[in-house]
């Protein structure tokens, strides 16, 4: 295996972007901001979704994920279309369609409905993200620009995400939970004026050809293992999941085999064999399962364990969504001197303190516990995408940037999917298992009371006292113990992509 990054020395001495360049990048953070606003708003937004359309505790869980499942499942397939027939265009194509559908969205009048619109924004978004990635590795080709370039991309996910409580904590305290949707319209409007002026279009001069059987291979590989580990994880052990998993192992099997068997493949699975790639491709993933899964149960426990508002609550995660933003930037001159398989295992070390916070303070401590965790939190996980999202890149030639950053971002949205499904399912599971339903509850508010926390809150709010205070007082209590045991886990996912950044990530210093 090979763990050197392909790029050599030249890198430092190819030509720099100038202003456009720059100018280029800008417009490239608009669709990755969306992206990251839309995923935290959406979090926020949760508790009113769940009070107006009254979903199930899965199909809770489809509204969030139905978005980044099908966005994982395509990712591929859209990158190579963009080293076809050009990167630029499938992100114009993307940009049209997302902000189309994300009004649909808005007025969806039932759960299904809205998952609906979540799987058609899947399939535009797909189209986003690995074109803006692979687009900076053709604008910045001088290696330390692109490095910073890289780390101001990966920031935008942070600010986005810091911008997002903000923005979503107002529009739901003046508007109804589908104004959050309506916000992508004026982000991408700029896109849709400034993209042809200032990014050049670019393109694989040798794409992988388009081979409909690898597209229906790589979405059966992916849609089943998900929704097997989703099932796992919200009903346990079952012979149904164990099916769905097996048969989407099969499916990735008959993918990597097709690919490695056409004289040109839809993707060049010889980028795996690198080190740098495939390591930092599994710290892209753990790191974001962590990340998601954090964002999924903590603003729960402030809007409805502590009563606080959804602006009140956006504000309190802030300073954590600043900290990955410095902790991006600031990594950027350390990892000139310091080499990545050192950097990237002492910034996650500050992760798993934070989450250790998260599962010793919570109950009975209030909000400030959770606002010093999420920093500590943050400093880790921004360090290292910035880091892990340049090799990604560093390590695969410029030609076949669509397909790496496809790859790339094939991680990060399947870490969204795994950080609700798994940490989001195991708190559930532990929520589940740990209430205990007073006497004297109505049979209709205890079952919603056992689906969900939010079920708990609207069934609690209709009851007169003392029914009221004891069942609430059940919930809470039973949800503040499932989040201190998926802490815990979410630590342990940390350690390992620790692990996995010192053993893969011994690239050469560059110079």
């Amino acid at each position: 295996m090979t763990n050197a990054p392909s790029t050599d020395t030249a890198g430092f001495n190819a030509p720099r972007a100038g202003a456009r360049g720059w100018f280029a990048l800008v417009v490239l953070m608009l669709p990755v901001l969306l992206v990251s606003v839309d995923n935290t708003v959406l979090s926020f937004a949760l508790p009113e979704i769940a009070i107006a359309l009254a979903p199930s505790g899965a199909e809770q869980l489809w509204i969030i994920d139905a978005y980044p499942l099908v966005l994982a499942g395509l990712l591929v397939t859209m990158g190579t279309l963009g080293d076809r027939f050009g990167r630029r265009r499938m992100l114009l194509i993307g940009a049209t369609g997302f902000a189309a559908v994300s009004a649909l969205a808005a007025s969806a009048p039932t759960a299904g409905l809205l998952i609906a619109a979540r799987v058609m924004l899947g399939f535009f978004g797909a189209m986003l993200m690995p074109s803006t990635l692979s687009l900076l590795r053709s604008i910045f080709q001088n290696l330390d620009q692109r490095r910073m370039a890289i780390a101001v991309w990966a920031s935008a996910f942070s600010a986005g995400s810091a911008l997002g409580p903000i923005v979503g904590g107002f529009l739901l305290e003046h508007f109804a939970w589908g104004s959050v949707f309506l916000i992508a319209v004026p982000v991408l409007i700029p896109l849709l004026i400034a993209a042809p002026l200032l990014v050049p279009e670019s393109r694989d001069p040798a794409p992988g050809r388009i081979d409909p059987i690898s597209i229906l291979l790589s979405m059966a590989a992916m849609i089943p293992v998900v929704y097997a580990i989703k099932s796992f994880a919200v009903d346990g052990p079952t012979l149904a999941g164990a099916a769905w998993a097996l048969g989407g192992i099969i499916m990735g099997v008959l993918f990597v085999r097709r690919q490695l068997r056409a004289p040109i493949p839809m993707l060049d699975m010889a980028l795996f064999r690198r080190g740098t790639f495939s390591g930092a491709i599994l710290v892209n993933l753990l790191s974001v399962v962590a990340l998601v899964g954090f964002l999924y149960f903590v603003p729960q426990h402030l809007q409805l364990v502590l009563g606080m508002s959804p602006m009140m609550a956006g504000l309190a995660l802030v300073p954590g969504m600043l900290a990955v933003i410095v902790a991006g930037l600031t990594v950027v001159p350390i990892s000139r001197r310091v080499p990545p398989h050192v950097v990237v295992p002492v910034a996650l070390v500050f992760s798993v303190i934070g989450y250790i916070l998260v599962a010793f303070t919570t109950e009975g401590h209030g909000v400030l516990p959770l606002v010093v965790a999420f920093v500590v939190l943050g400093i880790g996980i921004g360090a290292a995408e910035t880091i892990s999202n340049e090799l990604i890149l560093s390590s695969a030639p410029a030609s076949k940037a669509g397909a790496a950053s496809a790859v790339s971002e094939t991680a990060y949205e399947l870490g969204a999917v795994l950080g609700t499904a798994v940490l989001g399912g195991i708190i559930t599971a532990f929520y589940r298992g740990a209430l205990v339903i007073p006497e004297g509850i109505p049979t209709a508010a205890a079952s919603a009371a056992r689906e969900t926390l939010a079920g708990a809150y609207t069934s609690a709010h209709q009851l007169s006292e003392p029914l009221r205070s004891a069942l609430w007082d059940a919930a809470a209590s039973a949800f503040e113990s499932g989040v201190t045991v998926t802490a815990l886990i979410g630590a342990a996912l940390v350690v390992t992509a620790g692990v996995i950044a010192a053993v893969t990530l011994r690239a050469p210093r560059l110079r």
